[in-house]
């Protein structure tokens, strides 16, 4: 298992980005969650198989459909200690 801290930046906010990477992230095995942050960028913390975690990060590139990525910053990091894939407040 692997975990990863990202930054998402772009035009990431007030586009679904967030219950769509829940969905995904989900249906794929991964634990962790996700929140907006106040200075527009997305911020998500991911964690399962290195290959899941890894095809999530590709998807999260591209974004869903009126999203406009234009970097991902990614750190390896402490694994979430709740279960399962969640939204959290904006931090």
């Amino acid at each position: 298992m692997i975990s990863k801290s990202l930054i998402i930046a772009g035009h990431v906010q007030g586009v679904g980005f967030r219950d769509w990477i829940i969905r995904r992230a989900r249906r794929q095995g991964i634990v962790g969650w996700v929140r907006n942050r106040r200075d527009g960028t997305l911020e998500a913390l991911i964690a399962g198989e290195a290959d899941a975690v890894e095809e999530l990060l590709r998807a999260c590139r591209r974004g869903p459909p009126g999203a406009e990525v234009q970097s991902i910053t990614e750190h390896f990091a402490d694994p979430p200690t709740e279960p399962g894939f969640t939204k959290r407040p904006t931090a």
